[in-house]
């Protein structure tokens, strides 16, 4: 068969593409890129032959310079011994080419093992390295977010440590010895099937490794900062130049900035930027503290007087200013001031008594008033108190931005303020408490204990006040103080310490919600959607099931923090009320992960609601039915292996044996890894998920041809083709009588489809 000739960056084959060749490779260099990793085939290595015990390709092959190949169509799955029977010379190539490219994937496995643990131990030594730097320099330590949870690489399943072994002896046999073995064309095409599927059980390992690298790279330098790199950079401008201890985190830089390069885990142009910026910095820094770039920021007097225009404007009793006053300066004092001493602690805890009370009185006198001072909203907005703690320069920003700064409410999105005054005057509902009660629950509940009469509650329901102050002692001190983060170290005063990046970069605005948003339904293009009855008398509907998208409530807390909070899925009993999630008005985790968390919460707890007491409960087939059940039952399920089993069983403690937070985390899984073709979850969850989550459909087309989805998306569409046969047969009736069809319909259709 003669040879064929293809250029230098042609693609041979893609990763789910139908496999219908093999190809010799003659001359020249091919690469085959896999989710995890890459190998290298050269020449009498065979494009193809791992992937012949599957019906599609697990590789993409692209041509690393002009190549020679020789071709042999693959019609079933015998084809294969066929071509080794009929060409000897063939065999032995695919004898050898098997070992090989077998050898090359599993020592890449070998590999990224040992770089995921070098990683861990590095990032480790680098943290601990820093905060010995900090003490030694009398500079206050930054926390590194994600370094508690930072953990040695954890697989659903491994190679057995036998097998690569086992296929490198075979690269030792004697020539006499492989001509013999390839001249058995049984042993041959069994050898080939068994490596096909031995390579194939390595490819879900080493992508959860590549991803746990990206993402455990991004400890050590990110786009958005949180990384060794922003806390060895802000040292450095908190040393004298030249000093040995500059000189040490200089290097370390260097070498943080190396590590990320080589690891090829961080962007290129990322590092370049921040490395770039900080030489930028270090040309120009003199040793002072930089000057505020706010041409427009108030004079000095206005804010080193923030303090007494906050408490003179909440017109509380002068003991209650002093007392304030007092803590204030105790807390400002405080060396460290995530201090775990009972004296620390009780110093946050009876500020934060002060704080609330100065703010609900002050909150309360604003809501009368036309104008409010700026200074009182960086209060209300952003938990401001001092300029001296919240950092001079973050001050001027807060100034700058404080009138301006608002939500959409229209869209959803409210800051703090806007949201109790929707409150107050009668817009929205209030939240309910923690024990899961709403106002009007709350009140009954005081009725019954025998607290308030029956005349007060009814009072009590439509005041403006009473609604507001239920707000203002339940749903904001909770939420303010869980999207902080730090639980233990939680004060609601702006402080410096808590801001590790630029605060005008981790800002929460509409625009970064939306495209959060827009990643997450890229996805699950169905999270935000409702299933509710329609009917319209006129087109003869009398009811019919359609589903409509209803966002979420997001309320932004006054402070710089790192987690969400999905409080409550509905508003009251209606169940096309929006769901209320809370974020901190500056974030500082990665807010589109953020979000996707508090949608699995939602997900789960919605489903929860309305499954009412049968949620649990797998003769109803529901999410949290299916869910439930999988996991009450893992260790009975014979479709797991005994690797899967040891898995859901450390999660589970990991999860403190929350079945909720369980799923959670594998829903954020399929969001940010299955949804990109990256098989994570084992097939029990990946089956509830696309019955449950579903891709859209042009997702679903895309990663249907990966057999670990094909079936599951299968079964899918099959259920998609009946529910739409049925809206077709509606639609038809409808448009054949002459009737214009009601646009919820055509719009539940595409719902249906997934092309919404």
């Amino acid at each position: 068969m003669a040879a064929q000739e293809v250029a230098k960056g042609k693609i041979i084959c893609t990763e789910g593409q139908p496999l219908d060749a093999i190809h010799i490779i003659v001359a020249g260099s091919v690469n085959a890129h896999f989710s995890g990793g890459d190998i290298i085939l050269r020449k009498g290595d065979i494009v193809g032959l791992c992937d012949t015990a599957f019906d599609s390709s697990f590789f993409t092959y692209t041509t690393l310079e002009t190549c020679s190949f020789v071709s042999f169509p693959l019609k079933t799955k015998t084809t294969l011994a066929a071509i080794a029977k009929a060409n000897p010379e063939v065999g032995k190539m695919m004898l050898s080419s098997t070992i090989n490219q077998v050898a090359l994937i599993f020592a890449s496995f070998k590999t990224a093992k040992t770089k995921c643990s070098a990683l861990v131990e590095k990032i480790n030594s680098l943290y601990s390295d820093y905060t010995d730097l900090c003490a030694q320099n009398n500079v206050i330590s930054r926390s590194l977010p994600g370094i508690e949870e930072l953990a040695e690489v954890t697989l659903e399943e491994e190679p057995d440590d036998w097998v690569l072994p086992y296929y490198i002896s075979m690269k030792e046999f004697p020539p006499e010895l492989r001509i013999a073995l390839s001249a058995r064309i049984a042993f041959l095409n069994g050898l080939i099937h068994k490596a096909s599927y031995d390579v194939h059980t390595v490819f879900t390992p080493l992508c959860e490794m590549s991803d746990y690298l990206d993402e455990t790279s991004k400890l050590l330098l990110q786009e958005s900062g949180l990384d060794l790199f922003d806390l060895y950079s802000s040292l450095l401008f908190k040393l004298k130049q030249g000093t040995p201890a500059a000189e040490k985190v200089k290097t370390t830089l260097d070498e943080i900035v190396a590590m990320a390069r080589e690891g090829g885990h961080v962007d290129a142009s990322v590092i370049d930027s921040k490395y770039g910026e900080l030489t930028s910095k270090l040309s120009g820094f003199t040793g002072e503290a930089p000057a505020s770039d706010g041409a427009t920021a108030p004079a000095g007097e206005d804010l080193s007087n923030a303090t007494d225009i906050i408490l003179d404007y909440a017109d509380i009793s002068e003991e209650e200013k002093n007392t304030f006053k007092q803590l204030l300066n105790q807390y400002k004092k405080l060396t460290d001031k995530a201090s775990t001493e009972d004296s620390a602690r009780k110093l946050r805890l009876d500020l934060t008594k002060a704080f609330y009370n100065v703010y609900n009185e002050a909150f309360k006198r604003s809501v009368l008033e036309a104008k409010v001072p700026k200074i009182l909203m960086m209060f209300f907005n952003f938990g401001f108190v001092d300029a001296e703690l919240a950092g001079m320069e973050n001050a001027n920003y807060l100034y700058r931005i404080a009138e301006d700064f608002r939500g959409e409410p229209y869209k959803g999105v409210y800051t703090i303020y806007e949201w109790l005054s929707g409150i107050y005057k009668m817009f929205k509902e209030p939240c309910r408490n923690e024990f899961d009660a709403d106002f009007t629950a709350y009140l009954h509940e005081q009725k019954i204990q025998g607290k308030i009469t029956a005349a007060e509650e009814k009072s009590m329901a439509n005041d403006p006040e009473e609604r507001l102050n239920f707000e203002l002692t339940n749903m904001f001190p909770m939420c303010n103080k869980v999207t902080y983060g730090r639980l233990s170290s939680f004060c609601p005063v702006l402080c410096e310490n808590d801001i590790i990046k630029p605060l005008q970069s981790c800002i929460v605005t509409i625009d970064s919600i939306e495209e959060s948003y827009k990643k997450l339904e890229a996805i699950d293009y169905g999270a935000f959607y409702r299933e509710t009855v329609y009917s319209n008398a006129k087109c003869g509907i009398t009811k019919e099931m359609i589903n409509v998208r209803v966002l979420p409530d997001i309320i932004l807390m006054p402070n710089v923090g790192t987690r969400g909070v999905m409080w409550q899925e509905i508003e009251g009993k209606k169940r096309t009320t929006p769901s209320r999630f809370m974020l901190s008005v500056f974030h500082i985790e990665d807010l589109p992960t953020t979000i996707v968390r508090l949608v699995g919460e939602y997900r789960w707890e919605m489903c929860k609601r309305v499954q009412g007491a049968r949620w649990n409960d797998v003769s109803e087939r529901s999410l949290t039915s299916e869910y439930f059940d999988y996991i009450q039952f893992y260790r009975k399920n014979n479709e797991l292996s005994a690797d899967a089993k040891e898995k859901i069983k450390n999660s589970l403690t990991k999860a403190k044996n929350s079945f909720k937070e369980m799923f959670v985390r594998d829903y954020i899984t399929w969001i940010l890894f299955e949804g990109a073709g990256s098989p994570r979850l084992n097939k029990i969850v990946r089956g509830i998920m696309v019955t449950y989550c579903p891709f859209p459909q042009a997702l679903r087309q895309k990663i249907g041809a990966n057999p670990m989805f094909k079936d599951f998306i299968e079964r899918y569409e099959i259920k998609t083709s009946q529910k739409l046969h049925h809206y077709d047969n509606v639609i038809q009736k409808m448009t054949a009588s002459g009737v214009e069809v009601p646009e919820e319909l055509v719009e539940n259709r595409k719902f249906i489809e997934g092309t919404v």
